[in-house]
């Protein structure tokens, strides 16, 4: 009778340990770089910090225009600004005034 002598394989012991080590590569690419993600976290910083700026300048702008309209309310009608006013609405001036119209920024 004839018996056959098999070699143990080592390819056994190192499945689990490569499997292992896809699953936590796989994990880590996806904390980093996924939707929620660190990367995604100050890409999110960065734009908050954008927007925060952006909402400050509405801010001052609206402040700006309140005061400018509080300056023309009923009872308290400030003339230079009535004047600024109306000299903007029909474009017009004395001969002897010089009159530097500032470009109105928008956006």
């Amino acid at each position: 009778m004839w018996t056959r002598q098999h070699k143990q394989r080592n390819t056994g012991r190192l499945i689990i340990p490569s499997l292992c080590v896809l699953f936590l590569a796989y994990f880590g690419f996806h904390a980093y770089h996924g939707e929620f993600g660190i990367y995604s976290k100050y890409r999110f910083e960065a734009r908050k910090a954008e927007l925060q700026a952006q909402l400050d300048a509405v801010k001052a702008r609206r402040i700006d225009f309140e005061r400018r309209v509080q300056l023309m309310h009923e009872g308290s009608l400030e003339k230079d600004m009535l004047d600024e006013q109306a000299r903007k609405a029909l474009n017009l001036s004395q001969p002897d005034e010089i009159t530097i119209m500032l470009p109105t920024q928008t956006k």
